[in-house]
């Protein structure tokens, strides 16, 4: 044990501000709940789901206003949020369950850009609490996708359909006959399929005949066979391997993460779709874009990248094996070839992450890409999506990835040290001046993050406070995005300063921590009230955290390399010490009252075998 007695004159005002977000959290979740839930733990909502040409859509709303909460009782939340949180996850299951969204607690079938947003709440359950159902629900769940299951063709390599779960493939995009499936919202983004011959949006919406025409198109092109977002299923069954031990489940991430490798290898871009016979562009025309969530599709490159990290270091995650990096990087590398200064008054789809980034430049250009390709070449110019970038770079500490997000700094003419006052419903949007922090950069970013998380989380607060919301009105009255623009829990700043970690990748990404705390049992997660962690370093060879015990009692703490025990800690030192030699994931640290230390570690990345399975 190491055991550190120095007493700072003062307590670190990142400190401070850092056990005041904590504390301002557990009113935070607790104002939520007692506003907007029952006392099963389902979301208040006197309506149903399931109705119209939408009849799919409507799960991930439900389970996303809870999304981070068991990641804040990890990160050092109040000891009865875990059992808040599963009481709402069986609140909310039996609640959609009776709408008829769920089979046996799972999605009966959607696409995966939002079952991998309804699956966060999920993935943060098992690693907050691994065992007991949530074992047995992530074998229940990921066997959907394996050899055997409704959804996978192992000859073909395919999940045979881009909306797919519990009831198999579910063709098309809805339960009923739909004239034109593409709802008004979307009309910014115009129509997928270009080459078809409509020549607008407003077109099919004025002409009856040509929206039926142009929907049966849609179905037949892109309502069968495999999408590249399909990938993020491998999220599903990356938890039943940890959760398991099972190497089935290692082996089809591998193989599925392995034929879209293959479809892409000889050609300069990962392709979008393959048919039911695993051709690419089968139902396109030979066209490698056009599939569902892919490159034609809005958000283009944002959902394509997305699903590439997540395919790629899930695959490299189970078989250590770093080549399949190369398919996380290449959506990067081929819209960069393109990349161009322009102005912000260029920006086409996907704007609220760069708002507040882009406000106040004038005209003044700075790096964009293309985000989408149709028949006419590459279009819809926006902003790289920096974050997807930096989850790479931490995800493997490669030099290579490094060099791709400073080529992102050095072409950006906004300010990557700023802090806004932003939340996303993804709430990332911080991980430049993060990274710029880790650099030496952003001296002041800490204390500038945590000011902004309280003052973002105090504006949820104030909204709840003045909402006069009737959940009795229905869903033709109530937004059923309401919730998560609700959710006042706050854990990007905190992942990032306590863990040395990103923000999750919001459509599915498993939780890769830098660092773990644990209290001195070593089991119950989360750092131990009074106590703030700051990481400030995350080097190949060297992770730093500063330690303060606030309190007046002697606390005690474990440090764990990696979320699931995967880094080896050589070596660890406190303040100006000598490194005790470690040789495995844990060290157990002593903080008397009021003590502050340096604590250094020096970590083997991925060293050892990634599980959740009590005592391995």
């Amino acid at each position: 044990m190491l055991v550190s007695s120095r007493r700072p004159a003062e307590v670190p005002e990142w400190a401070r501000l850092q056990r005041s977000l904590f504390a301002q959290q557990d009113k935070a979740w607790r104002t939520f709940a007692d506003r907007y839930t029952a006392a099963d733990g389902r979301l208040v909502f006197a309506g149903t789901l399931g109705e119209g040409s939408d009849d799919r859509d409507g799960v991930d709303d439900f389970y996303e206003a809870f999304f981070n909460w068991p990641m804040l009782y990890l990160l050092g939340g109040s000891d009865d949020l875990l059992a808040a949180s599963e009481r709402h996850w069986d609140g909310v299951t039996a609640q959609l369950t009776e709408m008829g969204m769920l089979v046996d607690g799972y999605e009966r079938g959607y696409d995966w850009f939002h079952q991998g947003e309804s699956l966060l709440f999920f993935y943060a359950r098992c690693l907050a609490r691994p065992g007991g159902a949530r074992t047995e629900q992530a074998r229940r769940f990921a066997d959907l996708y394996l050899p055997g299951g409704p959804n996978y063709d192992p000859e073909h390599r395919i999940i045979r359909a881009p909306h797919n779960g519990a009831g198999g493939p579910r063709w098309g995009f809805g339960d009923h006959e739909v004239a034109f499936p593409w709802s008004l919202p979307l009309r910014p983004y115009g129509l997928p399929l270009d080459w078809l011959g409509y020549d607008s949006f407003d077109e099919l919406v004025a002409d009856p005949a040509k929206a039926r025409a142009y929907g049966r198109e849609m179905w037949d092109r892109m309502g069968r066979g495999d999408t590249f977002a399909n990938v993020l299923s491998t999220s599903l069954a990356v938890h039943a391997w940890l959760l398991t031990g099972e190497q089935r489940y290692a082996d089809w991430v591998a193989e599925y993460v392995g034929a879209w490798r293959d479809r892409w290898a000889g050609g300069p871009v990962v392709p979008d779709n393959t048919g039911l016979s695993g051709r690419v562009g089968e139902y396109l025309g030979g066209r490698w874009y056009g599939g569902h969530y892919g490159w034609s599709w809005p958000h283009g490159l944002q959902s394509m990248a997305c699903a590439a990290v997540v395919a790629g270091t899930n695959a490299a995650f189970v078989t250590g094996d770093d080549g399949f990096l190369d398919l996380a990087r290449n959506p990067f590398d081929v819209a960069l070839e393109q990349a161009e200064q322009r102005r912000p008054d260029d920006v086409g789809s996907v704007t609220d992450r760069w708002t507040k980034h882009l406000a106040g430049r004038g005209d003044r250009p700075t790096l964009m890409v293309p985000h989408r390709r149709g028949d006419a070449g590459w279009f819809d110019w926006n902003v790289p999506p920096t974050q997807y970038l930096i989850w790479l770079w931490h995800f493997g500490r490669a030099d290579e990835d490094r060099r791709r997000v400073d080529a992102l700094r050095a072409g950006a003419s906004w300010d990557w040290t700023a802090v806004h006052d932003q939340r996303t419903k993804e709430e990332n949007g911080h991980e430049e001046p993060w990274f710029e922090y880790l650099a030496g950069r952003n001296p002041r970013y800490p204390e500038r993050a945590l000011r902004s998380a309280l003052a973002t989380s105090e504006q949820r607060l104030d909204d709840i406070a003045r909402d006069d919301t009737d959940p009795a009105a229905g869903p033709s009255a109530l937004d059923i995005h309401l919730w998560q623009h609700r959710n006042p829990v706050v854990t990007e700043i905190l992942l990032q300063l306590t863990t040395g970690t990103p923000q999750v990748l919001y459509n599915g990404s498993p939780a890769h921590l830098h660092l773990r705390w644990f209290h001195g049992d070593g089991v119950r997660p989360g750092l131990p009230d009074d106590v703030a962690a700051l990481v400030s370093s995350i080097d190949p060879d060297r992770t730093v955290a500063e330690l303060v015990n606030t309190g007046d009692r002697p606390r005690t703490l474990v440090v764990q390399g990696g979320s699931f025990a995967e880094h080896r800690i050589s070596t660890a030192a406190l303040d100006d010490g000598p490194a005790e030699d470690v040789g495995g994931p844990r060290v157990t640290v002593r903080l008397e009252p009021r003590a502050q230390a340096r604590l250094t570690l020096a970590l083997e990345l991925r060293a050892a075998t990634p599980t959740l399975v009590s005592g391995a």
